[in-house]
């Protein structure tokens, strides 16, 4: 007894329930009301795991099995009032409400003892349980009490007084009471949307949607979001229709039970009740979900457009009457013909566009090539076909593919005359015609401009520098452009390697031509017959031949038999050392394996001889490569020259120079030398001024020591008669 007198005893409760409860202001419970509140009691909510015991139902607990305090039973809602009914006469469907109303209690008040409960263990932590519980049940009996008056509603309606007809609870004790009650409803509404939205993630519209996403190839997390996304909005929509309908139900039970004018007009006041939401904004257009009035789809919209006009263009205008024969004249005209006024007057009838130009230069391509590209040029200024850099560079291509340097350079000019900067394609295609016309300035002009204007330069652009290089005789330049390549993992092409390393062969640059076959190797491309070949004459031409005939070797290691080419560079490597014991070796190996001398390994020993004046012999020679039913090469008529002036037979070596002079345009410097120095040896001098003044044409330098012994011969040697 004096526990509970403490208990109900206002002072005893500011003492201790003080230090629960935080002075702030319960916003939150503020804003509920009677009607919402009670609104939750209709529905059956399970209790959470993390906010309840493990106990069966409130009817079972000890305080009502101590006290049989009976659980009140509440019927309507609506009246801000629990109505409490007992009589006999309820009907099936009243019994029915009756227990889910017990329910909707019954869940109410397990949730409330379950948070209480704590915070009285909280603040009498000495306290047995039967305290804790005797604390409770008068707790309890209070707010039980207050919904059958009524006083629920301040109770959690967030109101600041207390219950003006008990003064028992403290003000902290009521505050503690209001809390407890919002974050019990709080839990049961949760409870019941998670219910709610449950059957709505099985709902067939949902379902469809889901498949759509999925046929459309959204996964994974992304459709798991939309799909709570879309229950979510049908869950928001059936419950928007529902408060339509009991709006609806209320009006009309209204109207039957006599409300009065003055309630229903301030019940109708209220515009969450009697009205739809105002819209606000623009109107969503959404189809499976997806929100069709964003501002993106608009975006959308227009790429479309811009992309129909490419896959469907616009047609160009019929062409009849006079407009019809002039378009016939132009394209029946020639190149000599004067266009100009049958353009001019086509343009006058026709008014064209861009689409009637182009079908005009189409029609004419396929008629007359030639004159296409004459009338593309002077259409490239008329303001009607709206001129765009491509359509420079397709001239431009159209020039470089033919060869007609300058009608391209000229294409060019008039790009920048309009202004118009040329393009990575525009500058590509000039890089390629410049190297395939030798013009390595030009072709290193175009490059730069890629570089300059911020364009990297494709695998095509590299292979044509590196051929430009190697076409001018620079093939290390070459070599650090593939080095870039490589940097950018683009990967050379074998064409390139070879190209690469038949430069240095020729030039003799051993190391160079040994560099490039071993990043041969590491980038995948195995030795072949002729990249040995290339070794062995760079080799050889190095004046090595020891490393020559390693990769000789090597070669044939591989598996690779030697050609007659592969056996007259090694044949010329030992020749440059005048090694003719280990040649011979070699050609008795190579004939034991089955390898017959063609006209290279002959050519190649017919120069041997003729620098050693076996003439005898060089002849013997000659006269197996006629065997073979083949010409001698050019080179061998160098030789012969060489060795008949050096002999002094006179007929022989004039025969042979006629040969030379004839195919001039194959002489290397190299060569003019030789022959110079073979006609002084054998006193044909003026013979020599004359090819000294055709190596001078060539545009060749003749060596200093050259020049002095040719003028020297002029006076103390015989001048030799020559044969006409």
């Amino acid at each position: 007894v004096q526990l509970s007198c403490n208990l109900i005893n206002p002072n005893f409760f500011d003492l201790n329930m003080k230090q629960l409860i935080s002075k702030r202001t319960i916003d939150k419970l503020s804003k509920l009301k009677a009607t919402q509140i009670l609104s939750h009691f209709h529905s059956k909510s399970s209790i959470p795991t993390s906010s309840l015991p493990p106990s069966t139902n409130w009817t079972k607990c000890r305080f009502f099995q101590i006290h049989n305090t009976p659980i009140p039973k509440f019927v309507s809602w609506s009246g801000k009032r629990f109505i409490h009914t007992d009589t006999a006469t309820d009907t099936a469907e009243e019994m029915v409400s009756e227990t889910e109303d017990d329910a909707t209690m019954n869940d109410f008040l397990s949730r409330f003892v379950w948070i209480m409960r704590g915070k009285l263990m909280e603040v009498y932590p000495d306290f047995e349980k039967k305290t804790i519980d005797e604390m409770l049940l008068v707790i309890v009996s209070k707010v039980v009490s207050e919904l059958e008056k009524g006083g629920f509603d301040q109770i959690v309606g967030g109101k600041s007084s207390l219950p003006s007809q008990d003064d028992d609870f403290s003000h902290d004790l009521w505050k503690t009471v209001w809390e407890v009650s919002n974050v019990v409803l709080e839990d049961m509404e949760k409870a019941k949307r998670k219910d709610k939205m449950k059957n709505f993630l099985q709902a067939e519209q949902v379902k469809e949607m889901c498949r759509f996403a999925g046929e459309v190839g959204i996964r994974g997390d992304m459709l798991r979001e939309y799909r709570f996304k879309w229950a979510r909005e049908k869950m928001e929509e059936s419950e928007f229709y529902h408060s339509l309908e009991r709006f609806k139900e209320e009006e009309q039970q209204g109207t039957e039970y006599g409300i009065g004018v003055v309630e229903h007009q301030s019940r109708a006041e209220d515009p969450k009740l009697v009205a739809l939401p105002k819209r606000r904004g623009k109107i969503n257009y959404k189809i499976y979900g997806l929100d069709l009035s964003d501002s993106k789809w608009s975006q959308v919209a227009d790429k479309i457009h811009e992309a129909e006009k490419i896959i469907c263009p616009q047609e160009p205008k019929k062409i009849d009457g006079k407009c019809k024969i002039i378009t016939e004249k132009l394209l029946s005209s020639q190149e000599q013909d004067d266009y100009s006024p049958l353009i001019a007057e086509w343009v006058q009838l026709l008014q064209p566009s861009r689409v009637d130009w182009i079908n005009l230069l189409d029609r004419l391509n396929n008629r007359n090539p030639s004159l296409y590209l004459k009338i593309a040029e002077h259409v490239l200024g008329e303001e009607s076909f709206q001129t765009n850099i491509r359509d420079y560079s397709k001239l431009v291509d159209a020039h470089a593919r033919d060869n007609r340097r300058e009608d391209a350079e000229r294409i060019i000019r008039k790009m920048s005359e309009n202004g118009i900067v040329p393009d990575i394609l525009t500058s590509t295609i000039m890089v390629h015609m410049y190297s395939k016309a030798g013009d390595l300035d030009r072709a290193k002009a175009a490059f730069e401009s890629l570089r300059t204007q911020g364009f990297l330069p494709d695998m095509g652009v590299y292979n044509s520098m590196i051929l430009a290089y190697v076409n001018a005789g620079d093939p290390k330049k070459g070599e650090s452009l593939m080095k870039e390549m490589e940097v950018r993992d683009i990967k050379p092409s074998k064409k390139i390697y070879m190209a690469l390393l038949r430069s240095f062969s020729q030039h003799g640059d051993a190391n160079g031509a040994h560099r490039i076959a071993t990043t041969m190797q590491f980038s995948g491309f195995q030795p072949t017959l002729e990249s040995c070949m290339l070794l062995v004459e760079a080799f050889g031409k190095a004046g090595d031949p020891d490393q020559a005939r390693q990769n000789f070797d090597y070669m044939i290691k591989l598996g690779h038999k030697p050609d007659d080419r592969c056996t007259a560079a090694m044949i010329a490597a030992y020749e440059k050392n005048n090694l003719l014991d280990k040649a011979l070796n070699l050609l008795i190996e190579l004939e034991k394996d089955g390898f017959e001398p063609g006209v290279a390994t002959y050519s190649v020993l017919v120069d041997w001889l003729s620098k050693m004046q076996l003439i005898d012999e060089a002849e013997q020679l000659l006269d197996k490569i006629a065997e073979q039913g083949e010409a001698p090469p050019f080179k061998v008529h160098i030789s012969l020259c060489d060795m008949y002036a050096r002999a002094n037979v006179e007929k022989k070596a004039l025969q042979a120079l006629g040969v030379l002079e004839a195919k001039q345009e194959q002489l290397e410097p190299e060569d003019f030398e030789r022959i110079i120095w073979s006609l002084i040896a054998g006193g044909f001098v003026q013979d020599a001024q004359k090819f000294q003044g055709l190596m001078e044409a060539r545009g060749f330098t003749v060596s200093e020591q050259l020049q002095v012994t040719l003028m020297a011969s002029q006076t103390f040697l015989r001048r030799r008669p020559s044969v006409r």
